[in-house]
Formats: C-alpha cells, structure tokens, sequence
C-alpha cells in the first residue's frame, strides 16, 4: 500500500489536526524534524511522517527504530494558547488518541499510564512531547508518536514486551488509515482539552483504558517503592494511588514510573 505524503493527506479528514502533512523516507527523528518545521512558522496541527528515522527516542532517551514499512513513525506541531504549565498532559490526550484508534480497528487497547498503549499486556506504541515555550507563553509544543502496526517480529530483547498490530491478528494495516484515525481522535480530544486545560472532559474515556484501574500497582519511587491500588487519574493526569492505610496519593509522571506486581502492564 502506498504510503506518502498524498496518500496520507487524502485519508485525514479533520479540520487542522494533520491538514499539513510532510512526509520524507528517512529523517534523524520526526521531533527534531518537526520542531525545525515549528521554528520555521510551520502552523498549529501540521504532521511529520517518515518511513525511517535513525535517531527516533522515547522517553528517559530510549532508542526507538523500526523496520521500513512496519510502523507509523510522526510528529505532531500544536501552537497552544494556553500557559506552558499545562502542556504536559498533552502526552496523556495523545495516548487516549491512539487507544481510541486502536479500538476503532477491532482491538481492545489499555493504556499503561501515562501514555504506553498496550495490547495483551504488550507495547504498541511510544508517545514523546517536547516543548519550546518562554515563561509565560509556548512557542510550539511537538508530539512525537511511534505504532507498532505491520511488523511481524521484534527483537529478542524487547519481544516480551511490544507487540503490534500484525501480531495481535495476523492481518496487514493500511497505514494511512491509522494516522486519519490518530488524528481525528486527538482534534476532537484536543478540543475538549483547550475548554478547561484539563482532563476533566477526557477523565471518563481515560479511564476506560487504564489498564492498571483498580489493580495493584507498585510506584517505583527512588526514595521509598510502595505498593497500592490504581484508582485512577486526578483532572491534572497525576495517577491515583491507594495505599494499604487508605491514604490515596497522587502519583506525578514525571516523578516515578509505575508497573504492575506481576506483568509489564
């Protein structure tokens, strides 16, 4: 299936988010290309695609590479109006995003908060937001997602722990269509967004995905590890976790990382 700049733009069907697209076959990383783009006066909601980057990353600077063909590999250029202070749960309105395409196409998808999308408890998808942005005001926010969609097998290092949607159903994705799908979710998540920079509006659909709802969890804090009961996420994105004495904290993303007692999830 043809996979490019036209092909792509043909498919969405939005009304800013992805309206622009730039595809090239390879780039270093889509981010550092998107915010060349952004500083260039590229305009709120345009998308970088590629085919192959060779300096993709992840969060804590993870490498993330990906066999030609296999993989939806974008970025996405926002020009929010509101304070810097809020961007950061833009990560988690894109992760909602991508859960949402998912399902769409006949998955059942959880989200590992605060943003890996998973399916039978296996990675699909990467999410990365990066932000230009003075005291007060933000230049350009750029959301960097990678989906694991047509590859068929994965390293032995990590196989344990990504899949995609090729392997959870032995059927071949057009890429197009899940881009189309990635945006529109978010243009309308986004939207509510805006109205209150929080996630008040998108808390319910969130919470339907996360995968930990409920569960044990144990918060990996570098000064002192406990373990709780995920009961959900407070309006900022912080997770909510009960402890044994009933003393509900709230878990920030930047903070800690938070994996399940008995799987990766």
């Amino acid at each position: 299936m043809l996979y490019n700049e036209e092909t792509i733009t043909q498919a969405i069907h939005t009304k800013w988010a992805g309206k622009t697209v730039h595809f090239l076959k390879e780039t270093d990383s889509t981010n550092i290309w998107a915010k060349t783009l952004a500083r260039d006066g590229a305009p709120h909601g345009t998308l970088a695609v590629t085919e192959f980057q060779s300096a993709g990353r992840g969060r804590f600077n993870r490498k993330w590479t990906a066999s030609e063909g296999t993989s939806v590999m974008m970025t996405l250029v926002l020009r929010p109006q509101f304070s810097p202070l809020y961007a950061s749960m833009l990560t988690l309105v894109m992760g909602l995003s991508v859960a949402q395409a998912a399902e769409k196409f006949g998955f059942l998808p959880s989200i590992k908060w605060p943003n890996d999308v998973v399916l039978s408890r296996k990675k699909i998808c990467g999410i990365l937001t990066e932000m230009s942005a003075d005291v007060d005001k933000i230049n350009f926010v750029v959301i960097g997602v990678g989906i694991n969609v047509n590859t068929q097998s994965f390293p032995e290092e990590v196989a344990d722990k990504a899949t995609s949607f090729y392997a959870e159903s032995g059927q071949r994705f057009d890429r197009n269509q899940i881009v189309a799908a990635v945006m529109e979710a978010f243009e309308k998540n986004y939207e509510k967004f805006e109205k209150t920079c929080n996630l008040t509006e998108l808390r319910e659909d969130y919470e339907r995905f996360l995968a930990n709802l409920n569960q044990p969890v144990r918060v990996l804090d570098s000064h002192a590890p406990y373990e709780g009961i995920c009961r959900g996420i407070t309006g900022t994105g912080e997770l909510l976790v009960e402890t044994e004495d009933g003393i509900v904290k709230e878990v920030g993303a930047g903070e800690v990382s938070v994996r399940g007692l008995y799987s990766y999830v």
